[in-house]
């Protein structure tokens, strides 16, 4: 699979029964993955302990639903946060901004916004970590880029200037391929 994240929202409705899902009530949620990417599904416990599926999930877990609450906002401009940079950052799909990514999910699961659902190391080696966002649900699968502790410093500083304002992700772009993070044997990477 040639993409390095993504992400996916939780869905409102069984994805087996197509019943609406009950605000506060368990619900099974698994990723499949497919030739064009992960697809998502949640359902009621009963449902997915009932289905007979033709396919292993890549990832699953238990949860609870939170139905989507409308909130209001006051402030008319609002400053980036780290979430809403990461979610810019995944659909622009520039690998060599991996490294960016994934220290934002480090993060957002540090901050307790993001948490880790599932790791799946694949056949090429590489790792693909599944986060779900607490709050409403989204579902990322990211690269673990393996980032070397000496690169470490400059991507911190990436995003750093990325969450301040003081550069674009242009800007980000054009030094992100210097700080290339893949240790050539695994062992020295910083958030592994």
């Amino acid at each position: 699979m040639s993409q390095e994240w993504n992400i996916k929202s939780r869905g409102h409705v069984c994805s087996i029964c197509g019943k609406a899902l009950v605000d506060r009530a368990q619900v099974v949620s698994a990723l499949k993955e497919s030739a064009g990417g992960y697809e998502r599904f949640d359902c009621h416990p009963e449902c997915w302990k009932a289905s007979q599926l033709d396919w292993t999930p890549f990832s699953q877990w238990d949860g609870i639903y939170l139905a989507p609450v409308k909130e209001t906002k006051n402030e008319p401009l609002k400053k980036e946060d780290a979430g809403e940079l990461l979610r810019k950052m995944i659909t622009l799909d520039d690998p060599a901004m991996k490294n960016v990514v994934y220290v934002l999910a480090v993060m957002l699961e540090r901050s307790k916004i993001l948490v880790e659902r599932d790791r799946r190391e694949l056949d090429d080696g590489s790792i693909r970590r599944v986060y779900e966002d607490r709050k409403n649900g989204d579902t990322f699968v990211i690269l673990d880029p393996r980032i070397r502790l000496d690169n470490l410093a400059e991507v911190q500083r990436q995003v750093v200037a990325l969450l301040s304002g003081t550069k674009t992700l242009g800007e980000v772009g054009d030094q992100a391929d210097g700080a290339a993070g893949d240790s050539p044997d695994g062992q020295n990477s910083a958030m592994a």
